[in-house]
């Protein structure tokens, strides 16, 4: 009974809004992940939380999605090469190389440091399939869902962390070269970050934060959300 209880206050604490603080072990052994469309900022902002996590003394792995592994890697090299370099790659071959690199850093880095009571900080999980191969390429997501159950057996994050930007704003803001990915049209965009609010509207442990803001000001938001 007492493991149980101790489970649920974790859970409830890391989003307790009346906490005055929050216990030194609450973090630890936790999955967060960033989501957002391409320069929403949530790679900046995965970085900075790992900063401010290890100076309040947490043992923090940090790893990114696709990639993290040397297989996650090479389908990264694939899935997000530049246009033309790949451009016979089908939106069901794409959706596969984001799951191999995605059962890859789950078997390999994530599980082992949860186990470890290490925090975990990724950019781009499970939604992003879901967003991206689901309400941007119109694969099915009822398919794309369990084939991310079976990629991670069935992990989820403790707390996603949606940096939300409109479409128009991330087109504004690409100023390096594209990937393959990153030059689709506005409208793909459009329908990606749609899908990603609806996903954070169906999950409990998921957040939206504004990322129309400056680098400071969704850093101070974050942390607010987790009590640091």
């Amino acid at each position: 009974m007492w493991p149980i209880l101790v489970l649920l206050w974790a859970r409830y604490s890391l989003f307790c809004p009346f906490c005055s603080g929050v216990s030194d072990i609450v973090l630890n052994g936790k999955l967060i992940a960033f989501e957002g469309i391409d320069t929403s900022g949530k790679t900046t902002q995965a970085r900075r939380l790992v900063t401010r996590l290890r100076e309040s003394g947490y043992s923090v792995v940090s790893t990114v999605e696709p990639g993290g592994t040397v297989i996650g890697e090479a389908a990264r090299a694939i899935v997000l090469s530049k246009p033309g370099e790949h451009s016979a790659l089908l939106p069901f071959s794409e959706l596969l190389l984001f799951m191999i690199s995605r059962a890859q850093n789950t078997y390999e880095v994530i599980r082992p440091a949860l186990q470890a009571g290490m925090t975990v900080v990724v950019s781009r999980y499970r939604m992003s399939s879901e967003a991206y191969q689901g309400y941007g390429r119109g694969i099915d997501l009822e398919f794309i869902q369990s084939l991310n159950e079976h990629a991670t057996d069935g992990l989820r994050p403790d707390v996603t962390f949606l940096i939300d930007i409109s479409a128009e704003t991330a087109v504004q803001r690409k100023t390096t070269e594209h990937d393959r990915i990153e030059i689709e049209a506005v409208d793909f965009h459009r329908r990606v970050r749609q899908g990603f609010l609806e996903l954070v509207a169906a999950d409990p442990h998921a957040v939206v934060i504004d990322g129309d803001r400056t680098p400071d000001e969704i850093a101070k938001d974050v942390a607010r959300h987790l009590q640091l």
